[in-house]
């Protein structure tokens, strides 16, 4: 796999020549990316403990450019037994009125999820981006940039291309206000919402709607922590939000993220809630790019060094779960927490390695107990292109 990415690599900027002239009706743009990970865990004596491991976590290559009268991209993953399609869609673009986007995309919801796993201060992004935000969804959406805000509104389903056994519809937004951004100096704020309905959850070969986090990487499976489980087959409905605050200054900056969720299928209620906050540090003096259009981070470009860049960046992160009957006490009440110690080597602006140091804890609050304990030692080489 890793020498197709190389060779995929090398005829990237033939592609992109051919797809260069504007007065094509046709163009053609090669991309992609690839993650090589690995995790070494230090486990306690409760429950299962996980396996130190490698994997191929990421092996995405994607065709995007215009077709006639339309923008398209196609995109999927090869780093699992099977090919998982991410976003295949077509848009068009209305000037300063916005732009339209059919098809799988992924949804608008938090700053976290929505800035790149190429560009992104840690290994994983927070709880709440890697369990609530919705990923990738069938859908249509309409998104704009004026000023110093954007907005986007989307309605889509709860399936995908590869996930078509979940059932539901939903609908979403994300709106944005950086004013007067510049390079090296930036104030953020961020709202996103999201209304969503599942079909019969957990019955008739419906998966289970379950929230159940990784605390300790990608490859900590063993100390996930159920923190609500609408698995019973009767319609649910979800209410999600986030509240995003981010700034730049020079080479600091920091970012925090308060979401939550509340569940409802008739006969349970439950809720999450889940905050992150951190602080990045680029040591050689470079600063946290920032995309004015899209509302996210983007890519560091101008790396001073010839050696490149290094970044330093720490985070607190904590999800909690409740879950009881209705008019009853609680069925569940469970929080998970960590700390992570990052460390980036950007050796040029597609190509970095990734040291995180992970110290995880998960509380059974009904129980009042302490049920695991993890810490792990995870890394990263990443090129893209």
């Amino acid at each position: 796999m890793p020498a197709a990415c190389a060779l995929l690599s090398l005829t990237a900027p033939l592609w992109a020549a051919e797809g260069s002239d504007d007065d094509r009706p046709v163009t053609a743009t090669l991309g992609g990316r690839l993650h090589l990970d690995f995790a070494d865990f230090d486990n306690d004596r409760r429950g299962t403990p996980n396996k130190d491991d490698t994997e191929v976590r990421r092996a995405w290559v994607d065709v995007s450019g215009r077709f006639f009268a339309v923008d398209y991209k196609l995109e999927a993953d090869f780093s699992d037994d099977h090919v998982e399609a991410k976003d295949v869609y077509v848009s068009r673009s209305f000037g300063d009125a916005g732009k339209l986007t059919v098809g799988q995309f992924k949804q608008f919801f938090s700053l976290d999820d929505r800035t790149s796993s190429n560009y992104g201060s840690f290994l994983e992004r927070g709880n709440a981006g890697t369990t609530l935000a919705p990923l990738y969804r069938l859908g249509a959406s309409w998104q704009a940039a004026r000023g110093d805000m954007t907005w986007a509104a989307s309605a889509y389903s709860l399936e995908s291309i590869d996930a078509w056994q979940v059932k539901g519809r939903a609908a979403g937004g994300r709106v944005t206000w950086a004013p007067g951004a510049t390079a090296g100096d930036v104030l953020h704020l961020g709202l996103s919402l999201a209304h969503e309905r599942y079909d019969n959850p957990g019955a008739n070969g419906v998966p289970g709607l379950k929230i159940r986090p990784r605390p300790a990487g990608h490859l900590s499976d063993n100390s996930r922590l159920t923190l609500v489980d609408f698995s019973a087959g009767r319609d649910t409905d979800v209410n999600k939000w986030s509240l995003e605050y981010a700034q730049v200054r020079g080479p600091l900056s920091w970012q925090g993220e308060l979401s939550g969720a509340t569940f409802d299928d008739g006969s349970q209620r439950g809720k999450v809630l889940a905050g992150y906050g951190m602080l990045s540090w680029f040591v050689t003096g470079e600063s946290r790019a920032y995309d004015r259009k899209t509302g996210r981070f983007a890519r560091v470009e101008d790396l001073q060094h010839k050696a490149g860049a290094f970044e330093l960046a720490l985070r607190y992160d904590q999800m909690r779960g409740d879950q009881h009957l209705v008019g009853a006490p609680d069925l569940r009440d469970a929080q998970t927490s960590a700390w992570t110690l990052g460390g980036n080597w950007y050796m040029r602006p597609n190509l970095r390695l990734m040291l995180n140091l992970i110290q995880s804890h998960n509380r059974d609050r009904l129980a009042d107990t302490t049920v695991d304990r993890t810490r792990a030692v995870t890394g990263r080489l990443q090129f893209d292109f």
